[in-house]
C-alpha cells in the first residue's frame, strides 16, 4: 500500500540534536526511515478470542471493512474503511476487538505464554500486552499486570475489564521494587523514548533530548536486571521498547548478558522483517549474540518501529 503523508511534513521542523544522531545511526538509510515515519499508519486491530473467534469477528466486519492479515499473528489485521473511528465500532465497545499497533502484538507472542503458567507484565498499562496474553493463556493461569502509573492503571483495569479478562491481578509499585519470585514468564515492555513512535506523535521530533535517553537507559537497566531476577529457573524474559535508541536496546540487553551468567538470548522466529541489531554505536561494543534480538524500524514492515529481545535463565 502506498505511503500517505502526514499533512505539512516538508515544514517540519526536526530538532537538530535527532538529525544528527539518527542520521548517523541509519546512515544512506535515514531518508527512508523518515519518509514512514512522517507517513500515516496503518490502522490494526486484534480479535479478542475471549469474546469472539476470528471467524465469527471477520463476517461482522467484512460488510464495511477490509481486513489485510498481518503475517506475524492469527488474531491480528490491518483494518481499512469508511470510517476512521474504530474506537466506537460496537465490536470495540463489547470488548471483541483491540485496536492495538501491529508492531505492538510482536512482544507477547515472542514471550508465547501457555495456558498453566505464571506471567508478570512488569509495566502493563494501559493492557493491549496484556489482554493479548490472557486470551493466548485462555484466561487460564496467572498474569500479575503491574505498573507504577496510578492514571494508566485505570485504563488498565477498564480495558481488562472489557475484554473478558479474569486471570489477571494488577498491582502499583515501581517494578525495581518487586519481589516475588515465582514467574515462569516475564514481559518487560520498558518505558522507553519512543522514537520508533514518530508517525503516532511527531513531537518526538521536536523534543528529542539524548539526555533523557541515557537517565531512561539507566532505569532500563534496572528494571532488565530485576525482572530478570524474578524468574523461576529455566524461565524467559521477553524485553521490548518502541525506542530505536541503541542505548535503550542493545545496550540494556547488553548491560544483563554482562552481569548474569546465566542469561541466554534466544532466536525469535516469527514471520515480521527486521533490520540487523547495532553492533557498535558511540564507543560502545555490544554482546554479538545480541544478533538474534529483533531489531524493527518503521520501513521494514511499514509500522512502529520496535525492538524485542528474548532470554531464557539457565
Amino acid at each position: 500500500m502506498p505511503l500517505k503523508p502526514i499533512p505539512g511534513r516538508e515544514s517540519l521542523v526536526i530538532k537538530k540534536e535527532f538529525k544528527e544522531r539518527y542520521s548517523e545511526l541509519l546512515q544512506e538509510k535515514y531518508p527512508d526511515f523518515m519518509e514512514h515515519s512522517t507517513s500515516f499508519i496503518r490502522r490494526s486491530i486484534r480479535v479478542n478470542t475471549l469474546k469472539i473467534t476470528v471467524k465469527e469477528l471477520r463476517r461482522r466486519l467484512s460488510q464495511d471493512w477490509q481486513l489485510e492479515q498481518i503475517p506475524w499473528c492469527r488474531e491480528g489485521f490491518w483494518i481499512t474503511g469508511s470510517r476512521l473511528d474504530i474506537g466506537n465500532l460496537p465490536e470495540h465497545i463489547l470488548g471483541y476487538i483491540y485496536v492495538q499497533e501491529s508492531a505492538s502484538m510482536i512482544p507477547p507472542l515472542a514471550l508465547s505464554p501457555r495456558p498453566h503458567q505464571t506471567v508478570l507484565d512488569m509495566c502493563a498499562a494501559p493492557g493491549s500486552k496484556t489482554t493479548q496474553m490472557a486470551a493466548m493463556m485462555a484466561n487460564k493461569g496467572a498474569i500479575i499486570a503491574n505498573d507504577i502509573n496510578a492514571d494508566r492503571i485505570k485504563a488498565l483495569g477498564l480495558n481488562l475489564n472489557r475484554a473478558g479478562v479474569a486471570n489477571t491481578v494488577i498491582t502499583h509499585m515501581e517494578g525495581r521494587n518487586m519481589r516475588i519470585q515465582t514467574f515462569d514468564k516475564i514481559l518487560l515492555d520498558a518505558p522507553c523514548s519512543a522514537t520508533g513512535t514518530i508517525r503516532r506523535n511527531l513531537h518526538v521530533l521536536q523534543q528529542y533530548n539524548y539526555a533523557l535517553v541515557k537517565r531512561l537507559a539507566a532505569m532500563q537497566k534496572g528494571l532488565i536486571k530485576k525482572a530478570y531476577s524474578l524468574l523461576n529457573q529455566g524461565g524467559t524474559l521477553v524485553y521490548s521498547t518502541c525506542s530505536m535508541e541503541p542505548e535503550e536496546n542493545e545496550g540494556a540487553v547488553d548491560h544483563l548478558l554482562k552481569n548474569e551468567e546465566g542469561a541466554k538470548l534466544q532466536k525469535i522466529s516469527l514471520a515480521v522483517k527486521s533490520s540487523e541489531t547495532i553492533a557498535q554505536f558511540d564507543g560502545d561494543e555490544y554482546d554479538k549474540n545480541i544478533g538474534k534480538c529483533l531489531r524493527i524500524w518503521p520501513q521494514d514492515n511499514d509500522t512502529e518501529g520496535f525492538f524485542i529481545a528474548k532470554i531464557m535463565k539457565s
